[in-house]
C-alpha cells in the first residue's frame, strides 16, 4: 500500500506543531493513528523525518528538506479540494426567467456579471407582458409590474416606481417647458399603444398634495406597442413620453432626457419577482435571482429623488 499521500498531512501538523497531540486534534483522529502514518510514511521514504523524546518532537535533517515541498503539496492539495467543492456547489445548467421586454436594459449588466461568474450556467430570457404559466413554460421565476392576485404563487415587492414624463433638450429648446399638464395639448406626445388598440392617457396628480392621479388626456403624435420604442423616439427628439421611471433614469441621469412636470407626477406601479409557492427555491436560482434583485433595486433611490428637470 502506497502511504506517501495518507501520511504527508499528518507529517505537516506534526512538524509545525511539534506534537503529536495537537496534531491528532487537528485531524480529528487518535495520537495514534497520527503517530501510524507518520511512521508508514518515512518507512515508504526509507529516512527518519521525526526526532522523538518523551517531551518534544524534531525535525531531522532529512525532515526539515522534506517538509517544504511537502507544505507545497498540502496547500496544492487544499487548494484543489476547495475548487472541487467550489465547482459541485457552482450553478449549472439551465435558469428561465420571465419579464416584460421594458426591463431588458436594467438586466442586461446583472446577466453579463452572472455570465462571467457562472460560465457553467446558461440563463434564459423569456419576454413578455403575459402571465406565464410556470410548470408549463418550465419557467423558474417571473418579474411583472402591477399587482399579483394569483394566490398560488409568491410575490416578492422589489420596488414601487412611478411615471415620469420627459423629453429632449433638444424639443425642451424648441417646444418650450410645460408647467402645467394643460399644457401638454401644444406638445407632441408619444403614447403606448394597449392590445385592443387605444392609446394609454397620461396620469397626473391635480396638485403636489395630492395621493391619487387622474387621466389627463393629450393629444397624440406617435404611438407604439413597445416602451422602449418611446424611449428612443423622446430620447430622439420626437415629443414628450410618460414612461415608467426605471426605463428612463439612465438617459436623465446623462442629460439625454430631461423630466418635466416632476411636481405633479404619481405612482406607477410595484415591480415583483413571482415564483410558484409550491416550489422550493433553488440554489441556481438564488444565484441568479439575488444579484438580479441588486440590479433593480440599485437605482430605486434614484426613482425617488427630485427629478432632474423639475421647472423651477
Amino acid at each position: 500500500m502506497d502511504h506517501l499521500f495518507s501520511g504527508v498531512l499528518p507529517f505537516v501538523l506534526v512538524a509545525e506543531e511539534r506534537s503529536f497531540r495537537r496534531a491528532a486534534e487537528k485531524l480529528g483522529v487518535t495520537v495514534a493513528a497520527t503517530s501510524k502514518a507518520v511512521q508508514l510514511l518515512e518507512a515508504e521514504l526509507g529516512v527518519p523525518l521525526l526526532e522523538r523524546t518523551t517531551r518534544s518532537v524534531g525535525l531531522t535533517r532529512e525532515g526539515e528538506a522534506y517538509l517544504s515541498h511537502a507544505r507545497e503539496a498540502v496547500g496544492l492539495m487544499r487548494a484543489a479540494r476547495a475548487q472541487a467543492q467550489q465547482s459541485q456547489h457552482e450553478p449549472r445548467g439551465s435558469f428561465t426567467l420571465s419579464l416584460p421586454d421594458i426591463l431588458s436594459r436594467r438586466v442586461m449588466s446583472a446577466c453579463s456579471r452572472l455570465a462571467q461568474r457562472y460560465p457553467a450556467l446558461t440563463i434564459h430570457l423569456r419576454f413578455t407582458d403575459q402571465l406565464v404559466h410556470f410548470t408549463e413554460e418550465n419557467v423558474e421565476a417571473a418579474i411583472r409590474i402591477g399587482p399579483v392576485g394569483d394566490t398560488s404563487v409568491v410575490a416578492q415587492t422589489l420596488f414601487l416606481s412611478r411615471w415620469v414624463t420627459v423629453g429632449s433638450p433638444s424639443y425642451l429648446a424648441r417646444h418650450g417647458v410645460p408647467r402645467h399638464p394643460g399644457d401638454l395639448k401644444a406638445h407632441r406626445c408619444l403614447k403606448f399603444i394597449k392590445p385592443r388598440g387605444s392609446a394609454k392617457e397620461w396620469i397626473f396628480l391635480d396638485g403636489p398634495e395630492q395621493t391619487a392621479g387622474r387621466a389627463v388626456p393629450t393629444p397624440l403624435s406617435l404611438d407604439s406597442n413597445r416602451g422602449e420604442t418611446l424611449l428612443d423616439a423622446a430620447i430622439a427628439g420626437l415629443g414628450l413620453a410618460q414612461l415608467f421611471d426605471f426605463m428612463t433614469v439612465d438617459a436623465v441621469r446623462d442629460g439625454r432626457l430631461v423630466e418635466v412636470l416632476g411636481d405633479v407626477s404619481c405612482v406607477a406601479s410595484k415591480v415583483h419577482l413571482v415564483y410558484p409557492a409550491s416550489r422550493r427555491m433553488s440554489p441556481r436560482a438564488r444565484a441568479v435571482l439575488d444579484p438580479l434583485k441588486e440590479e433593480l433595486r440599485r437605482d430605486a433611490g434614484a426613482f425617488t429623488t427630485p427629478p432632474a428637470g423639475k421647472s423651477s
